[in-house]
């Protein structure tokens, strides 16, 4: 846009350093001035010198003008320093990191160019600086919309480690349940496996019940046996005994199954429980996933 590459605003910036420096720069050339003039007023009233008179007032003024000289440059080098830790602080603001390229100061082409601008702003035009070319940098100790910025990106990167923290608790909470599901799942297959022998059993106890059924018939057929046919007495007592034993034999079988039926129904209350426990650990899963699908991101 203009000679130096800067947009208005900074140019205007520029201008105003340079017309900063200019003046400090005339205040210390009027400065060494004064000591040559002070020199003449005070040391030159005689018509002759001797050659150590003269190196003596030359060495004189040789000190004053190195004084003023490096007073200038150090405090043209603390002024510097001031303006770069204004920029600095103004981006830090914005959390910018800016460099310097220490380089481009011996640079001729550059410092030429400068020159020359200066040069036309301020021999050319001839135009006193008017007021709306000075415009203020940024407060950096006060409010405004880098600080009230600076807070909300503060605020939102503590509620982001609070979510994240919050997020890698529900995650292992899922995943506890998870295990616990898988704890119960197989838990309930047993009890399937369980339920699956009941049935079996059932089936041996109405097979046994039978059994006994038929029992009764042949004691009492057996009975009448007897009865109708003593000459058959031998031989239906040794039938009788035999399924005397045949019935000590299924009652003891029945007393066994009758006791592990009596286990498996304790245990088929067990079963109840589970499930019960499982039903609600699967409510707890439901809403843990919908609590996490708040925060996944949608297809």
């Amino acid at each position: 846009m203009a000679e130096l590459g800067l947009n208005e605003h900074h140019q205007n910036e520029v201008i105003t350093y340079m017309r900063f420096a200019r003046s400090k720069r005339g205040l210390r050339l009027k400065t060494v001035d004064s000591c040559f003039q002070d020199l003449k007023e005070s040391r030159l009233v005689e018509e002759t010198f001797t050659a150590d008179e003269v190196s003596e007032v030359l060495s004189g003024l040789q000190a004053l003008v190195h004084s003023e000289v490096e007073s200038e440059l150090i405090n043209t080098a603390h002024t510097n320093v001031l303006v770069l830790r204004q920029l600095f602080s103004q981006a830090e603001k914005w959390y910018l990191k800016l460099q310097t390229d220490i380089a481009e100061l011996e640079n001729r082409e550059l410092l030429e160019q400068v020159a020359e601008f200066e040069k036309a702003e301020f021999t050319s035009s001839n135009k006193k600086p008017s007021m709306d070319l000075k415009p203020k940098l940024a407060p950096l100790n006060e409010g405004g919309t880098a600080e009230l910025l600076n807070k909300e990106i503060l605020r939102l990167q503590e509620e982001n480690e609070k979510l994240k923290s919050r997020l890698k608790t529900i995650e292992i909470q899922a995943t506890n349940v998870l295990d616990e599901k898988s704890k119960l799942e197989r838990a309930l297959q047993d009890l399937q496996l369980d339920q699956e022998n009941q049935k079996d059993f059932l089936i041996k106890a109405k097979v046994l019940r039978d059994l006994e059924n038929t029992i009764a018939v042949l004691k009492s057929e057996l009975q009448k046996t007897l009865n109708d046919k003593t000459e058959n007495q031998k031989s239906l007592e040794e039938s009788l005994a035999t399924a005397k034993h045949d019935l000590l034999r299924v009652q003891e079988q029945l007393s066994m199954a009758e006791k592990e039926l009596e286990k498996k129904f304790q245990q088929t209350a067990a079963y109840r429980n589970m499930k019960e426990i499982l039903t609600k650990k699967n409510d707890q899963i439901k809403d843990l996933r919908k609590r996490l699908a708040k925060y996944e991101p949608e297809d």
